[in-house]
């Protein structure tokens, strides 16, 4: 394939971000350039994939305009469908509430959303990495080439490690963004409850985060652990803890002793909000690249997408010289800023909890299922604020 050498919107990184940006981009009239620099798309999976039913996301997120593709996607990218979730305590009390959604066949689900972009008009170029960005002009080089590409506007869906946000000054300064390490295993020969997602606390085994058992089909899981550096134990690994929780948690354990790991998939996951700014005035920056995680529990996908038509439509806006593309900022904002948030003054409410077992058992006596629900997409109910502050005050 030869590129253009001009377009209205170049969109790098074609995730669930990047794929439907290009997409509200070109249904909105702007000629677009989708490049993403793996040789498959959706390849290899870098999350655990679990979407909540878009009822669910629309009740939390009363403002959010959904895009099409998070509401109607097909059977096949379907692995398993949830309606329920537990979550097990240090002391392995379990609390559980209904919630219905799907763990997704990432791979199938990305392709599904790149090809949506393709058929909206956007052009798409897979093994194409971008090396270099000055002003307007993207620099790539990829099996197809090296190219000069000219736009009017640049969305950067690269992830958390985000050139396009470097080279435009919108990454927050190194350090000063709190990362999470994700590794999990793909495993088989399980014994599951098919239909409902278990998340694992305890700091001897998950330090700043969760461990989860997400079902994938019957006897098939993803097993894995989101934790953060700065809470492990010295010189203990992500590996060691995932090893850990796996041979020696009394619950967890005797379902999984007899698993065959089939995959492993490692990722790190921005857990500290977004940046000041994430729109300059000819480039945007969504998804993990903005931020867009919900800090609460690292969820990402609905952020990333409802971000991503915005940018979209607001990147072709700006291409038929209708707005100022800094719009963005304001418009993802006003759509689910506040529980984005809310979900990081959460999870620093908690930061200090999680040193301890039985501090993080008492919080978690303190707050019923259904606020364990809300909290997930970025609500703090004003009990539980208060209950999490006076814990963080009595263990000093």
């Amino acid at each position: 394939m030869i590129p253009e050498a001009s377009y209205d919107v170049v969109v790098v990184g074609a995730g669930p971000a990047g794929s439907t940006a290009a997409m509200y981009a070109a249904k909105n009239g702007a000629s677009v350039l989708l490049l993403d620099k793996k040789r498959e798309i959706g390849s290899p999976i870098q999350c655990a994939g679990f979407l909540p039913d878009a009822s669910e996301v629309q009740a939390l997120l009363r403002e959010a305009m959904l895009p099409d593709t998070l509401k109607n996607y097909p059977d096949s990218c379907v692995l398993q469908r949830i309606d329920n979730q537990r979550i097990f305590t240090p002391n392995c009390n379990i609390k559980e509430f209904a919630v219905r959604g799907a763990v997704l066949d990432r791979c199938r689900y990305d392709q599904f959303l790149a090809e949506q972009a393709a058929r909206a008009g956007a052009e798409l170029m897979i093994k194409t990495r971008v090396t270099k960005i000055e002003g307007t002009t993207v620099e790539t080089s990829g099996v197809f080439g090296k190219y000069r590409i000219k736009a009017k506007a640049i969305i950067g869906a690269d992830g958390p490690n985000s050139l396009v946000a470097k080279s435009k000054g919108l990454a927050l300064k190194s350090g000063s963004r709190e990362t999470s390490v994700a590794l999990e295993y793909q495993i088989r020969n399980v014994d599951i409850d098919p239909s409902s997602l278990e998340m694992y606390f305890g700091k001897d085994f998950v330090p700043g985060g969760y461990a989860w058992i997400f079902p994938e089909g019957q006897d098939r899981a993803n097993i894995g652990i989101g934790i953060r550096s700065g809470m492990a134990e010295n010189r203990v690994s992500a590996k060691e803890y995932l090893h850990r929780f796996m041979r020696n948690h009394p619950l967890a354990g005797p379902k999984i002793k007899n698993c065959i790991i089939m995959n492993i998939i490692a990722g790190i996951i921005p857990v500290n909000g977004a940046p000041e700014r994430t729109a300059t005035e000819n480039t945007l920056i969504v998804g993990d690249a903005a931020g867009h995680i919900f800090a609460t529990n690292g969820g990402g996908i609905p952020p990333a997408m409802i971000a991503g038509k915005i940018a979209g439509e607001t990147a072709a806006e700006f291409a038929a010289g209708n707005c100022r593309l800094e719009e963005y900022d304001h418009r993802w904002r006003a759509q689910f800023g506040s529980a984005l948030e809310t979900s990081v003054q959460a999870r620093k409410l908690m930061d200090g909890i999680m040193k301890s077992d039985m501090l993080m058992n008492a919080a978690f006596k303190l707050i019923s299922p259904e606020q364990m629900k809300v909290m997930q997409c970025g609500k703090l109910p004003g009990p539980v604020k208060l209950g999490l502050q006076a814990l963080n005050r009595g263990k000093k």
